[in-house]
């Protein structure tokens, strides 16, 4: 018998192989173990199982420690070993084979080739192989060893624990072995080699090859490009858009096609020609789609219904037939070779035509194959008779981006890194391109209607604008959040349910808010005296973590605010579909940290929310970002406002008890020390007291102002978190601080207040030194301190870890209103500076996290529970146990 590879990537295997359609030369010598100067030179795939097939004594265990790691090889004897410690006691095979099997599903879950050591000369025992093979989705393969007889007998006989063994087992085994040949690719093993005779084997050299679907050395940068369906015209017109002349990109970008380039629209034919040749020049990938895969099927003389417009195709086709009799054969041999799907940049992209799981990635069967073609489909169908597809997107937490086609949309959206490009060109939609990794959409109109849809094009496919509706199961119960700052962020069951409760009776409508700000953490506690916190200890913590420039912003007298403004209803309506039909819906939202309303009426609200709209107009912010609505980052002063309650009941009723009881305990001892009684110790002690007091209620009295509508309310943003398609959230301080001055600039009615600020050298002493006495003159006249930030934003540290994106250093006298009249008594300060920071901290880059995860999935039009997954855990966060002086 001689070497086969079969599974060539026709329908009935459904496994990938190399073809005219790859657009990649296959990555290793594809031929059935050829033969070398050096001898036998045998492919194996790098993540496959690979069975060692032989009698008791064929050399299969030198034959593994030779050609592959330790690590790869499963050995039957030492799973025998593991369960009885007697590697021959055949008595516990099946116990070692339960082990063998388990180990090696483990290994092929985790993308790890595996190598079964083991007689397999029956066929059951190779049936369970394949099986777990099919299982994990990775190629079967079998290297038979095929030595005489007399070979095996002498082998076992120099093997003190084997020399014993009756001649009549390796007679057994060699007659399994003789049945077992001819049916090997039957029984589903995708590449046998069969080494026969001693030297054979020993010069055989086992050769690496890569999966046809892995291309990870390919970085780009690429233009991944939606369903086509024969729109010819419409390709041509974007990939002149994206810089493609003549089917290459000057810049050396690659193509990449994601199937459907057949049926329904006036030009199959012409999109075929032009992809075809891309992909034979090197400039395009092409995978294949569920359309090409029937083309093929009729090319090949199989039965299919000329449907959903293969008819139209196979009309096409008969016209090129009398002017390129050859084509019709190009096109089976291309789309014959298509692979099901590629990974791409290093493992980031993985492109395919209906979507792919994770679990599924660069795996190779048919079961990947078919999913890959068709998507899943939860069995039920319509109101138009068509498939219900299985949101498979909304589950999915890859690291790689998916980019794929087959459903069509209107509008072409980010979903968990996923993203549909089908945007129904041939109904009259739009071609849609991706560019990556800039992750920039491009897209042309259809020139006409050319196929009347089955039903009208709809956001019901994962991803779509508006995706479906938020539901209990997006927050309920213990969850984790995948952020790309900081990893997996997890939310307590207990917390999930605190947050639920403000979110359902208290937060504003969920769809206009899209972000919430994360807690602050004050700078390490000081041990200068008379101080609790000191700008010196901030200024010297970012320069611990590298950070050498910062900006010290003034700590405004108010309330935490984010507004979200829109240039007019309709934008609110059409872009967070907040409000109804007619124009007077709302246009925005002012909400606290918690999400809450911070004005008790609507139209109190829009005046505010009015005004600074007409800033951002008159500061000509629209136009330079571009964009229709501004999320920003803001204090809402005074801070009675917001806190007239607190103040009422805590503050306030402090200072008054102090005025009432200090004076005419004052008034008694000092009548008592002047008729001579000796009360001065108690006496100076109890003025420092009432002393104390006198400054705590100066402290708190400075937040409070009164205000007649707007009159007296005061609003200072300091940072734009997010516009139109983008997060402004890593734009530097100093650069975001630079608009917010002109929306100020451009406010006539006083709303909008600036936001003080000083650059730090941290690595300079006079420059520190500088920002300390800032501090000083700004708290020293009241100010209640102030914020430092590294001006970079989104900094991390030589670890890579994210540092905290801003450090509060709070006045002295303001830390009186938190800690209490008495805290600067050196006692008392003693006893506070053994307090914990580092919950504090974590909460504070956590919730920073989640919060640039929000902008992040708000910015690339992800639906709105996928946003509000990382809001709401924010708001879960903030129930977390924590001394909240802090």
């Amino acid at each position: 018998m001689t070497d086969n590879i079969t599974g060539t990537g026709t329908d009935t295997t459904g496994i990938d192989t190399p073809g005219t359609g790859t657009g990649t030369p296959a990555p290793s010598a594809p031929g059935a173990g050829t033969t070398t100067p050096t001898g036998r030179r045998l492919p194996v795939t790098d993540l496959s199982l690979v069975v060692l097939i032989g009698a008791s004594g064929a050399g299969k265990s030198t034959f593994a420690r030779r050609h592959f790691k330790p690590t790869e090889v499963l050995s039957s004897d030492f799973c025998r070993g593991l369960v009885a410690d007697d590697e021959n006691d055949q008595g516990a095979s099946g116990d070692a084979f339960d082990v063998l099997y388990y180990i090696a599903g483990k290994r092929l879950a985790a993308g790890r080739r595996t190598v079964v050591d083991a007689t397999s000369v029956q066929a059951d025992s190779r049936k369970q192989l394949i099986e777990l093979a099919r299982r994990h989705d990775v190629l079967p393969i079998a290297v038979v060893l095929d030595v005489p007889e007399e070979v095996c007998a002498e082998r076992n006989a120099a093997r003190p624990d084997r020399a014993g063994m009756p001649r009549r087992v390796i007679q057994r085994h060699q007659r399994e072995l003789r049945r077992s040949l001819r049916h090997l690719e039957r029984e589903g093993f995708r590449k046998v080699h069969v080494l026969r005779g001693v030297a054979e084997v020993e010069s055989a050299e086992v050769v690496t090859e890569r999966r046809f679907n892995d291309l990870t050395h390919l970085t780009g940068p690429f233009d991944i490009i939606g369903d086509i369906h024969g729109c010819a015209s419409e390709l041509e017109t974007l990939l002149d858009r994206l810089g493609y002349v003549d089917g290459a990109h000057p810049e050396g970008r690659t193509a990449v096609f994601v199937g459907d380039l057949v049926d329904r629209g006036p030009d199959s034919p012409g999109v075929l020609r032009r992809v075809m040749g891309m992909v034979a020049d090197g400039t395009a990938l092409c995978v294949p789609g569920n359309h090409e895969n029937k083309l093929g099927r009729y090319l090949k003389g199989r039965g299919v219904q000329h449907t959903h417009g293969l008819a139209e195709t196979i009309a096409q086709l008969e016209a090129e037939d009398a002017k390129d009799p050859d084509f019709r054969a190009r096109v089976r041999e291309f789309v014959d070779g298509l692979v099901s799907h590629y990974v791409l940049d290093g493992g980031k992209l993985v492109v395919c035509h209906a979507g792919l799981p994770e679990k599924y990635h660069g795996r190779t069967s048919g079961r990947v194959r078919s999913h890959a073609l068709y998507g899943d489909t939860t069995g039920e169908t319509d109101e138009f008779g068509l498939p219900v597809r299985y949101p498979w997107a909304e589950d999915y937490r890859g690291k790689a981006a998916v980019v794929y086609g087959h459903t069509p949309v209107p509008t072409a959206t980010w979903l968990n890194n996923t993203i549909c490009l089908d945007t129904g060109a041939v109904f009259g939609g739009k071609l849609t391109a991706l560019r990556w990794p800039e992750r920039e959409l491009v897209d042309v109109p259809a020139e006409r209607v050319w196929y009347e849809p089955t039903r009208p094009l709809r956001t019901d496919a994962p991803g779509g604008h508006d995706g479906r509706p938020l539901d209990l199961g997006d927050v309920h119960g213990r969850r984790a959040v995948e952020t790309r700052y900081a990893g997996r962020v997890t939310v307590r069951e207990e917390n999930a349910a605190a947050a639920l409760e403000v979110m359902s009776r208290f937060a504003v409508d969920p769809r206009l808010l899209p972000y919430l700000p994360p807690t602050m953490a004050p700078s390490a506690t000081s041990r200068r005296a008379g101080y609790l916190e000191h700008p010196e200890d901030a200024f010297a913590q970012y320069a611990a973590d590298g950070v050498a420039r910062v900006v010290c912003e003034e700590k405004h007298m108010g309330s935490r605010a984010v507004v979200l403004v829109c240039r007019d209803a309709d934008v609110a309506r059409e872009r967070f579909g907040a409000g109804s039909g007619g124009g007077g819906g709302p246009t925005g939202a002012l909400v606290t940290r918690t999400g809450r309303p911070f004005l008790g009426d609507f139209d109190r609200t829009e005046q505010v929310l009015g005004r600074v709209r007409d800033a951002v107009g008159a500061a000509g912010l629209w136009a330079e970002l571009d964009t229709d609505w501004l999320l920003l980052d803001a204090e809402l002063m005074p801070w009675s406002l917001k806190a007239s309650g607190l103040l009422r009941s805590q503050y306030a009723a402090v200072g008054a008890a102090s005025g009432a009881v200090f004076p005419g305990a004052l008034a008694a001892l000092e009548a008592a020390d002047a008729r001579g009684v000796d009360v001065r110790g108690l006496l100076g002690k109890q003025r420092e007291r009432a002393a104390d007091a006198a400054a705590f209620t100066d402290a708190y009295r400075r937040y409070c102002w009164p205000t007649d509508g707007l009159d007296g309310v005061r609003l200072a943003p300091f940072q734009i978190l997010a516009v139109q398609g983008k997060s402004l959230a890593a734009t530097p301080h100093d650069r975001q601080l630079a608009l917010i001055d002109r929306m100020v600039e451009h406010d006539t009615t006083g709303l909008l207040r600036t936001t003080r600020r000083l650059y730090v050298d941290t690595g300079d002493p006079e420059s520190v030194r500088a920002g300390v006495d800032w501090w000083l003159e700004m708290t020293g006249r009241g100010g209640e301190g102030m914020v430092v930030k590294p001006v970079g934003a989104l900094v991390r540290d030589g670890k890579g870890r994210l540092v905290q994106p801003g450090i509060k250093c709070r006045g002295r006298e303001y830390l009186r209103i938190v800690y209490g009249p008495e805290y600067t008594r050196p006692e008392n300060l003693e006893k506070l500076r053994g307090r914990t920071l580092g919950h504090k901290r974590s909460l504070a880059i956590r919730e920073y996290a989640l919060g640039l995860e929000a902008l992040d999935r708000l910015a690339e039009g992800e639906p709105l529970w996928r946003v509000h997954e990382a809001v709401f855990a924010v708001l879960a966060l903030e129930s977390e146990p924590v001394d909240p002086r802090l």
